[in-house]
């Protein structure tokens, strides 16, 4: 039943399963071989680019891409948040479930690089933070993250988090300013990657789900401005460092 609602040029895909960066046949080829129109076969093509299941280019022509949950996820999510903000706080919800239960499978799969990679992130995490002007770490909190998860096996986790680390930047959380708040996010994940680096995952684990509640109480934030901060942003965001 799953298969009749997919396309044709959709079932050919999955049928023949093409490796990764093999060319696909021209579109007359394709439309030949599927029986459809070159009109109606450019329909169904722009469908599966847009889930990320090929690429086309002017001179190389239609390649396939390797599987990736994240395009057809963050699609769906993208109209749930044009008609709906609300969507955003189901979508990290379902965001923390998932990186609760999927933690300890993907930390026992980390390598010695990927733990001193976290190091690292968290490092210049706080030099952003005790910098002057300081700058809001958005890009090392991302990365911290999926880096985390980075070996998982599962297209369909990585995709979530991938989506919602977009839905995060769509709703402007990437440019909150509150220093209490990002000082103390900060602490939890230095806690986070200790545990990781020195194996005690249950206390890492521990960090990240109280992280989590402190996620939940986050004020709410309407601002949709984009990193860097302004001058006087910055400067009040450093008045508020060095009150606390």
């Amino acid at each position: 039943m799953a298969e009749e609602r997919l396309s044709e040029l959709m079932r050919y895909l999955a049928d023949k399963a093409f490796p990764v960066g093999e060319r696909l046949p021209s579109l007359p080829e394709l439309a030949r071989d599927l029986k459809l129109s070159v009109g109606k076969l450019r329909e169904q093509l722009e469908v599966a680019r847009t889930l990320g299941l090929v690429e086309v280019r002017p001179k190389t022509g239609i390649r396939a891409l390797p599987f990736s949950a994240f395009p057809g996820i963050w699609v769906s999510l993208r109209f749930a948040l044009s008609s709906d903000p609300g969507a955003f706080d189901q979508f990290e919800a379902l965001r923390h479930h998932v990186e609760a239960g999927f933690f300890h499978e993907a930390v026992r799969l980390l390598q010695p690089e990927d733990m001193r990679h976290l190091e690292r992130l968290v490092a210049k995490a706080w030099e952003r933070l005790n910098g002057e002007p300081i700058q809001i770490p958005h890009s090392e909190h991302r990365e911290l993250h999926l880096t985390i998860y980075s070996r998982l096996a599962n297209p369909y986790v990585l995709g979530i988090l991938e989506a919602y680390w977009e839905a995060y930047e769509t709703a402007g959380l990437n440019v909150y300013s509150d220093y209490s708040y990002l000082h103390e996010v900060w602490s939890y994940h230095e806690r986070v990657v200790k545990g990781i680096v020195s194996g005690n995952y249950d206390d890492a684990h521990s960090a990240l789900v109280e992280h989590t509640g402190l996620v939940r109480n986050r004020p709410h934030l309407a601002s949709t401005r984009t990193v860097p901060l302004e001058e006087a942003e910055a400067a009040e965001l450093g008045a508020r460092r060095r009150a606390s």
